[in-house]
């Protein structure tokens, strides 16, 4: 014996299926990307915090997953430490005092809350394997860099082989690659190498989370200053 359900019901029955095979989520503009949840403490949920505080200019979700997304690779990958908070921690690849400095700002529970989603499996689909990053608009002289994304001030980039296509920052934006905002202008970099976090400005502790905020525009000295901005900050303390 067959029932017929009203129009409204099937659709209704329709719509729950769909949403229950989706696995993705809106991450403002975007669509995000989800593996398994992973196993963690709380040390390891403050660990990854404290490296999208400190290197997503906190300007946007978007940039805050990317940088997550970065973390998590790296846990994967043979060629770190296999913890959230040995990745975070090792030396010279994150912001100097990322483990020790205090995360004062209002931003704090929207970072948080990005945070835990990571730990649930979102990943920013366009950073895919991407295990490096650094100050959008900055150009290095190296030729194995293949940039995948711009988002929250940061340029994410993958290293790969000679003879492997490489795309460069000017790329980005034809291929729909950057946040949706202005593309950074690219300026020539004084610094011998881009590290994941040295060359990244922190936003001041105080500032909140702002969504509509624009990304910040790099200069060319920029690495060098903030280099020595960090230096001033733990001569401070």
């Amino acid at each position: 014996m067959s029932i017929r359900l009203p129009a409204a019901v099937t659709a209704a029955v329709l719509s729950l299926a769909v949403s229950g095979c989706n696995s993705s989520n809106l991450l403002d503009d975007v669509v995000t990307s989800s593996v398994g949840p992973t196993s963690h403490n709380a040390r390891d949920r403050e660990c990854l915090a404290r490296a999208m505080f400190f290197e997503s200019h906190r300007s946007s979700r978007e940039g805050l997953v990317a940088v997550g997304s970065v973390v998590m690779n790296r846990v994967k990958s043979e060629e770190y430490p296999d913890t959230i908070c040995g990745v975070v921690a090792q030396r010279k690849q994150f912001a100097r005092g990322v483990m020790t400095r205090k995360m004062n700002s209002k931003a704090l529970p929207d970072v948080m809350a990005a945070a835990d989603a990571v730990l649930k499996g979102e990943r920013h689909p366009k950073v895919g394997n991407a295990k490096f990053f650094h100050t959008a608009g900055l150009k290095f002289p190296y030729k194995n860099m293949h940039y995948v994304l711009v988002a929250g001030g940061n340029a994410f980039y993958e290293k790969r082989s000679r003879g492997q296509r490489i795309r460069s920052q000017s790329q980005l934006a034809a291929e729909g690659r950057v946040e949706n905002k202005a593309a950074p202008q690219v300026a020539e970099a004084p610094a011998p190498q881009p590290l994941v976090a040295e060359a990244q400005a922190s936003a001041p502790q105080s500032e909140a989370l702002s969504f509509n905020a624009p990304t910040p525009t790099p200069r060319p000295d920029s690495i060098g200053a903030l280099i020595k901005k960090e230096d001033q900050s733990a001569s401070a303390e």
